[in-house]
């Protein structure tokens, strides 16, 4: 069973994992991602890292969504006030991706879902954060995930994006309202800045944002980590807020078997993981992909130390 982009979560002492999951078919590569057609969602739980992994089945089809396409990519979850609220992006019958809401009274469902998507969505990749009562909707990626379409306010099909030595897109966070399937307000850029505070351009390919927006907190310090798409590494930048800026920090895991690479990072059982993807259990082939999961340090400056 082929499995990938994996959002880790603990509820009610349980560590759940939320991944998108790939299909068994052949499909040619292209840079538009047709070759990541998934159409169902499992959900997969953990009781002890030391243990074995509980598939709790299909809680979701493509054809559950009424205002979906295609394309069901990564989802996140959130636990909030006995209510389990599940974020995917999907193509609208249009094409144009957005994010949609399922809820259900636990991890293992029933999942309803939401007629319409978010209003004011847009792109992949949602990422649910809390922070002290707060719930924010981080999101956002290039090329495939159609971020850059979205750079003047809407959907321009012809945009391209910045230039080498403009300012790169970074991903977008809004707060969500308290009913959680809702924004509470327009979507802003977490800008990702140098050392010296400028924003890293969208030639720096090794810093750069390219897709995975996911954010926790420790010890005071927001971290936001994410992909770097072409040079294929999870990295990190912190902030003292939500919003940003985020300094850019360093490199947390080095490429992959495989074109993408997506991740998740959780506290669970008095450590922090790393949860992310491969394409070992298929030999490489890039939308058979594979979950993994390594221990996670901090430096005592809160950085964190790189996985080799």
């Amino acid at each position: 069973m082929y499995t990938a982009d994996p959002s880790a979560r603990v509820i009610n002492g349980a560590l759940y994992l939320f991944p998108s999951h790939d299909r068994d078919v052949e499909r040619e590569s292209n840079d538009n991602g047709d070759q990541y057609d998934m159409d169902d969602y499992h959900v997969f739980e953990v009781r002890d890292m030391a243990g074995s992994v509980t598939d709790l089945g299909c809680v979701l089809r493509l054809a559950d969504v009424p205002w979906a396409s295609r394309q069901l990519w990564a989802p996140d979850a959130a636990w909030v006030g006995d209510r389990l609220y599940f974020y995917f992006p999907a193509r609208d019958h249009q094409g144009v991706f957005r994010i949609g809401v399922a809820t259900a009274p636990g991890p293992v469902g029933p999942y309803t879902v939401l007629p319409q998507p978010i209003p004011g969505s847009f792109s992949i990749d949602p990422c649910c954060f809390i922070d002290d009562g707060a719930a924010y909707l981080s999101f956002g990626g290039l090329w495939g995930g159609q971020l850059e379409k979205w750079a003047a306010g809407a959907f321009d099909p012809d945009q391209r994006g910045p230039g080498p030595g403009e300012p790169a897109l970074c991903p977008r966070i809004a707060r969500l309202a308290p009913n959680m399937v809702e924004l509470a307000e327009a979507p802003r850029e977490l800008v990702i800045v140098d050392e010296g505070g400028r924003p890293l351009t969208a030639g720096d390919e090794d810093r750069r944002y390219f897709e995975d927006p996911w954010m926790h907190k420790r010890g005071g310090l927001y971290y936001l980590s994410y992909s770097t798409g072409t040079t294929h590494k999870i990295v990190y930048a912190t902030s003292t807020s939500p919003y940003g800026p985020f300094q850019w920090r360093g490199t947390i895991l080095p490429p992959v078997l495989g074109w993408t690479t997506h991740h998740s990072i959780v506290e669970y059982q008095g450590r922090w993981w790393l949860f992310y993807h491969d394409c070992s259990l298929s030999g490489g082939i890039d939308h058979k992909r594979c979950v993994k999961v390594a221990p996670l340090d901090y430096g005592s400056d809160g950085s964190i130390v790189p996985i080799g």
